[in-house]
């Protein structure tokens, strides 16, 4: 990272400066408050660290931002340098996070060109984010480390398996975050059904985005892998990719399941036509364009890319709608309130990376990595590029209800199933329903939650 050498003089930043003092931050309430007075800010290597609590990080983080935004060179950069000396990449889980926000804020004004030392700084200085291309082997080891996925992975399996009870054929349209890291357990418990295992169809969306995690071989080899899985387990799957992208609401995908659904109905009675079809969504829907929601006067009708998404996939009368996401907010066109979400969400990872990777671990450098890749994408990126665009649970429950479902729930037995699960992982995690719905905790605070649709 830069280091920057001005006289660090101005009024903002002193007041910035002062204002972290006897605060204690909601996402850290042990924290002892600094008593301290900002002395005249003299060398960092003394002062500067006295002022590395999550708030006060989070109040420069957002002085920065504005200074970036009201194209105030001299701020930003004085900030930025006090950030730097504050924030080293390899300190407490705070310090690295604050890390991620100081690179995203320097990517953010090299872009718009508001300082021409940080566009320098940027070239000179060794800050691109180096994501992991997985293999399938690594992948899989790395979403078992937490239980990030695995909620969503159990809690989903167990509702898909209640949902297809008594179907010879099973037609799963998988979007996944994870590429279908999910389907192997699904196949095993599928393989012991009592009935004897169905026919499974497995549709994905060969999305375009290079988005994080990634995988290193295509999905064609990707279903050759898991073809020959299900064969071991006497299980016939049909594997198939659709091109299509989330930045126009998977429209590609939606055009081909109408089809299928139009074959299939057109040749085969109602009562001979015994095929379950899920709509699997693994933290992959908020990837889908969309701001904050306003309300169009004289309009009764919801055309956001995410409405007419939901909409289109009702219209397919699935067996099954899983939702699974992360419960945060980053939806905002203001740049301020989304750095206040993702640094009052992305802590969290980094706090549990804590729990059970070493330092220096090239797992730890992966994870962390792709935090960093999430945090660039919400603070640097505008426009079709911000693809990062999360929404709570209330939000999409809201959604799925106005789109023609009705949720649920998940019963005692998936539940039960869950909390095993959990009880695999470090302390920390916890587990709450929410009306129908099942909520990952870390701590405390909301994480990721899990629902399940069906069509009213």
């Amino acid at each position: 990272m830069m280091q920057f050498t001005e006289t660090l003089s101005t009024p903002q930043l002193h007041q910035t400066t002062k204002s972290c003092q006897n605060f204690t931050h909601p996402m850290n309430p042990n924290q002892t408050p600094q008593n301290q007075n900002w002395p005249g800010f003299p060398a960092p290597s003394k002062a500067l660290g006295t002022f590395g609590d999550a708030n006060c990080m989070e109040q420069l983080l957002v002085r920065c931002a504005n200074a970036i935004e009201s194209n105030d060179a001299t701020l930003s950069q004085q900030i930025l340098w006090v950030l730097n000396n504050i924030a080293p990449s390899d300190g407490d889980s705070n310090q690295r996070l604050t890390c991620g926000f100081l690179r995203a804020l320097i990517a953010r004004a090299a872009k718009t060109g508001t300082c021409k030392m940080l566009t320098a700084a940027l070239s000179n200085s060794n800050i691109s984010i180096q994501t992991h291309k997985f293999s399938i082997i690594e992948l899989a080891s790395f979403v078992d480390l937490t239980p990030w996925h695995r909620f969503g992975f159990t809690s989903a399996n167990a509702a898909i398996l209640e949902a297809v009870e008594g179907y010879s054929t099973v037609h799963i349209i998988d979007l996944s975050l994870t590429h279908c890291m999910q389907i192997p357990t699904l196949i095993d418990s599928l393989a012991g059904r009592p009935e004897g295992p169905p026919v499974l169809k497995l549709t994905i969306a060969g999305a375009t985005e290079d988005v994080p995690p990634m995988l290193e071989l295509s999905y064609e080899e990707l279903g050759v892998k898991l073809v020959n899985f299900a064969r071991s387990r006497n299980i016939l799957l049909e594997f198939s990719v659709i091109p299509s992208s989330s930045s126009d609401g998977f429209s590609s995908l939606i055009e081909q399941l109408k089809l299928q659904t139009l074959l299939v109905h057109g040749t085969e009675s109602s009562s001979t036509n015994n095929e379950a079809l899920i709509i699997n969504c693994h933290m992959m829907l908020h990837y889908i364009p969309e701001e904050t929601p306003t309300v169009v006067p004289f309009s009764f009708e919801d055309t956001t890319p995410r409405a007419v998404f939901l909409n289109q996939i009702r219209s397919l009368n699935p067996t099954l709608v899983v939702l699974v996401d992360e419960d945060a907010d980053f939806t905002s066109t203001n740049l301020v309130s989304r750095l206040r979400s993702a640094f009052n969400y992305l802590w969290i990872p980094y706090d549990i990376v804590d729990t059970f990777l070493p330092k220096g671990s090239k797992q730890r450098q992966w994870y962390e990595a792709d935090i960093c890749w999430k945090i660039e994408n919400v603070i640097a990126q505008e426009g079709l590029h911000r693809v990062e665009r999360l929404e709570p649970r209330g939000r999409w429950v809201q959604r799925m209800r106005n789109a023609g479902f009705r949720g649920v729930g998940f019963g005692e037995d998936i539940v039960g199933e869950v909390k095993g699960m959990l009880d695999e992982h470090a302390a920390g995690w916890g587990l709450k329903k929410e009306d129908d719905d099942l909520v990952l905790t870390w701590k405390g605070h909301n994480v990721v939650f899990a629902t399940a649709w069906v069509p009213t």
